[in-house]
């Protein structure tokens, strides 16, 4: 069974940083692309990253400059390093990997980590 595992949310004041992580685990045969999502109560979930197979990064307009999305392959697992955070970034962040345990890809999700930004 596959299974999408976070780590590193927390609180943290306006302008720190905060890396989250994202293993995958079980039997599969490979993961093409990965990324991160989060959402606040009452609202649907936003992308915040993607980042492919290859290495390619895809932003929402609103982390561009502040964070920074990576992969280490070898791993099974997704990094987002968030820099410069905001009151606004508070949320719970999901990860999200589109991996094939079989014959098809399938979209899994994690149970998601919790970022509060606050003074």
């Amino acid at each position: 069974q596959v299974q999408l595992v976070e780590s590193g949310g927390g609180l943290v004041q306006p302008g720190g940083s905060l890396r989250l992580s994202c293993e995958a685990s079980g039997s599969f045969v490979s993961i093409a692309t990965m990324g991160w999502y989060r959402q606040t109560p009452g609202k649907q979930r936003d992308l915040v990253a993607t980042i492919t197979s290859g290495g390619s990064p895809n932003y929402a307009d609103s982390v561009k400059g502040r964070f920074t999305i990576s992969r280490d392959n070898a791993k099974n697992t997704v990094y987002l390093q968030m820099n410069s955070l905001k009151p606004e970034d508070t949320a719970g962040y999901y990860c999200q990997a589109r991996i094939r345990p079989l014959d098809v890809f399938l979209n899994y999700w994690g149970q998601g980590t919790q970022v509060t930004v606050s003074s």
